[in-house]
């Protein structure tokens, strides 16, 4: 597998986990801190993730030959709501105002129903395309499901003890978002590129 690959998604990773971090505690803040809540914000973000794995999967098994394309797609549509997103939840936030433990994570689950969809997908989508290149299964979902573990192991270190001390959730946030969007377009640019160089050869 490509050390590109492999970069790539140690840093999609980290910013997934910075995401989780700061969108919990603007969620919290919002909706209140209490065993409850916190129950509700973590369900709807592993309610996201797994419904993005399934679309994932099925987009790789569909057209295997989109899956890094759409895997690119995926990052910069992460880093434009991830830019947008605590705008986002401070103006839902004034609209519903007090509610309940149930209305809380429903509205936590639209707000993060489209991010952790595409946060998701990812490794479906990456294992797709890695199969299709080295026919090994085991392999390719081991090495790409290890990276982007440490990867989120070093977002969430960083995130407590560097990043929201020094910029807080909004430069935290813009920063991840920032990231998210380079990645997104190294890929989608580096994909393109390849087609091409394929196709002169």
């Amino acid at each position: 597998m490509a050390l590109w690959l492999r970069i790539v998604f140690f840093f999609s990773g980290a910013a997934a986990l910075v995401y989780q971090i700061v969108w919990q505690r603007a969620l919290f803040a919002l909706y209140g801190l209490d065993i409850t809540s916190v129950t509700m914000v973590v369900t709807a973000f592993m309610l996201g993730l797994g419904a993005g794995s399934a679309l994932g999967g099925a987009i790789s098994r569909a057209h295997p030959g989109a899956a890094l394309p759409v895997f690119g797609a995926a990052e910069i549509g992460i880093g434009i709501f991830g830019y947008l997103s605590l705008g986002l939840f401070d103006s839902v936030a004034r609209i519903t105002g007090v509610i309940g433990h149930l209305a809380t994570g429903l509205v936590a689950f639209l707000l993060l129903l489209l991010p952790t969809t595409l946060m998701g997908a990812s490794l479906p989508l990456l294992v797709g395309y890695a199969v299709s290149r080295s026919k090994n299964v085991g392999r390719s979902v081991g090495t790409l499901y290890f990276v982007n573990t440490l990867g989120a192991s070093a977002g969430a270190y960083a995130s407590v003890r560097t990043l929201l001390p020094a910029l807080g959730l909004s430069g935290t946030v813009a920063a991840s978002a920032c990231l998210n969007v380079v990645l997104g377009v190294a890929v989608v640019v580096g994909t393109r590129l390849g087609d091409v160089r394929r196709r002169c050869e």
